[in-house]
Parts: structure tokens; C-alpha cells; sequence
């Protein structure tokens, strides 16, 4: 059974395209692509369950065309249209070199100077060009790559050198 802690939110399913059982991809992440995953999970009434990929094809840098196996019609692939699609951790983490905003939801942000721990990603604001993270308990902290000391995959964790003050604001 998947665990929802072992998977992130990549994206959601859109629109059917064709009858013979395509539906649109819009995603956040391109993950999927760039380890070369044969399955992604959606999240069917609450359960997550793992659906296999024939092919897709994008068309453009966040939307794909997907098709699903045993997933040959139209109206079988209505049935899936607004499903949250997720991604796991796992297979994620074979790509060291390129960490995505959706896959840091859940890790811990470090102190580099005490080594404390700050506080839990709740969520990534990256609607403009300041990208924040914000916490669990609601404070947000810039997601600048200057203020990132390391990164670590495997504890989930990242540490920060903060400006002194930043979290008595």
C-alpha cells in the first residue's frame, strides 16, 4: 500500500483528449520525465494507486498528454479527470541533480548556525520571483539558493544561514 508520506503532489489530471482514452497532464514538476518512471500515482477516492504509462507526450513545459494502460476510451478516461496526480519519493530521489519546489513539501528547514530545527515545509510560494517557504506554523522564509547551505535528500532536511532577525519578524 502507498503511503501518502512516501509520495508529493506533482500535478493534476485535466481534460480527455481523443477516444481512445488520452488525458491532458497539467503538472509542476517534470520529474516523471527525468528519471524515467513507467508509473504515476493518483489518488482515486483517497487511496493511492499506482497507474502505469503507456506513452506521453508533451505539449508544453507543464502540460502532457497521457496515456494510461487499460485505459483504452474516452469515457474511461473521464472518470479520471480532476484526480491529483502524486509522485514517489523513492524514484524522485534518483535525481540528485535537479530537486524540485514540490518535492522540499515536508522537509525540515536547519539552522546552520545552531543547528535547530526551524520548522516544516508546509508549502513553496513561487508565484514571483521572491520563491518563499512557508512553515507549518505559518512563517515564511525566502527560498533564496544564497541562504541554502545543504540539502539533504535521504534526512529531508535543508539547512539555512538566516540574517540574524529574520525569524523575530
Amino acid at each position: 500500500m502507498i503511503k501518502r508520506e512516501d509520495v508529493y503532489k506533482i500535478g493534476k489530471l485535466g481534460r480527455t483528449h481523443g477516444v481512445k482514452g488520452e488525458i491532458s497532464f497539467l503538472f509542476d514538476d517534470d520529474v516523471f520525465d527525468r528519471v524515467d518512471a513507467d508509473y504515476l500515482v493518483l489518488d482515486i477516492d483517497g487511496i493511492l494507486v499506482p497507474f502505469f504509462m503507456e506513452e506521453y507526450r508533451f505539449k508544453s513545459d507543464s502540460n502532457a498528454l497521457v496515456k494510461f494502460e487499460d485505459i483504452d476510451s474516452q469515457e474511461r478516461a473521464q472518470q479520471l479527470t480532476g484526480i491529483d496526480v502524486y509522485f514517489p519519493h523513492t524514484l524522485a530521489d534518483n535525481d540528485e541533480n535537479c530537486i524540485s519546489w514540490a518535492a522540499i513539501v515536508g522537509f525540515d528547514i536547519i539552522d546552520a548556525d545552531s543547528g535547530n530545527k526551524i520548522g516544516r515545509i508546509a508549502s513553496v510560494d513561487d508565484t514571483t520571483i521572491n520563491i518563499l517557504f512557508e512553515l507549518e506554523d505559518g512563517c515564511l522564509i525566502p527560498a533564496s539558493e544564497d541562504l541554502i547551505t545543504a540539502i539533504d535528500q535521504q534526512a529531508r532536511t535543508i539547512t539555512m544561514q538566516l540574517p540574524e532577525g529574520l525569524l523575530n519578524l
